[in-house]
């Protein structure tokens, strides 16, 4: 059970859009530092192109200094479970919610079922406390995913944002009230956030917001997550 003063603030990392794109893990791993010293509660790293080595020293690195600090890996179950991350975030396109939830919530044999329809045995435990979230474009793909075992939802696009744009049209803040209501799981917002907007998605039940450019653009993290750290329902 997700258990958290509201709002939560997830920090989304893209190295890509930091000033120097082709950094290597450790500049990468400082701004994670300075933006987690600043307050945030989680950070969910989004690095989709980095080799799984990279990804997992980065994730190792990152869940050995993360205090009270969340540490989940997007996409990659494996590393999440190698490096002992506090959970596996999910895009629509990504693993099935469920298969990762029958890993999590095995059986004594241990036995899931793959993408392909086979039988596996995973030799590593399970943590009770590993979550999984999902990545939701509208209601009933959150509605489906918290069936089949999510643990929070990311909904948006909510605001313009380049890294979302894929997904078409921002969802606008009134799609997010529906969603934080019939879900029975915390849901944060994303996509275009700022400071401006932020409170617009805690009025609509949001428990919080998750964002890339709001925190590791932030000349000031601290008193970003200061002032976001105010907002209340």
């Amino acid at each position: 059970m997700i258990d958290r003063e509201i709002p939560i603030l997830c920090y989304v990392t893209d190295r890509r859009s930091l000033s120097v794109p082709s950094a290597a893990v450790g500049v990468l791993f400082e701004k994670i530092a300075a933006i987690v010293a600043a307050g945030v509660d989680w950070v969910q790293i989004r690095e989709k192109d980095s080799p799984a080595r990279e990804m997992a020293a980065l994730t190792r690195e990152a869940v050995a200094h993360r205090s009270a600090v969340r540490i989940i890996v997007n996409d990659r179950l494996d590393v999440a479970i190698a490096e002992q991350a506090g959970g596996v975030h999910l895009g629509e396109a990504g693993l099935p919610v469920a298969d990762v939830a029958k890993w999590v919530n095995r059986s004594e044999s241990g036995v899931v079922v793959s993408d392909h329809g086979a039988a596996s045995q995973f030799p590593i435990a399970a943590s009770g406390d590993f979550w999984i979230g999902a990545s939701c474009h509208s209601l009933d793909g959150a509605k489906a995913a918290v069936r089949d075992g999510a643990d929070y939802i990311v909904f948006g696009p909510v605001f313009a944002t380049p890294s979302k744009a894929k997904f078409g049209e921002p969802q606008g803040v009134e799609k997010v009230a529906p969603v934080c209501s019939e879900v029975p799981v915390p849901v944060l917002a994303i996509g275009g956030i700022t400071l401006e907007n932020a409170g617009e998605c805690i009025a609509a039940g949001a428990a919080g917001i998750a964002a890339i450019r709001l925190f590791q653009d932030a000349a000031d993290p601290a008193g970003i997550v200061s002032s976001l750290k105010n907002l209340r329902h």
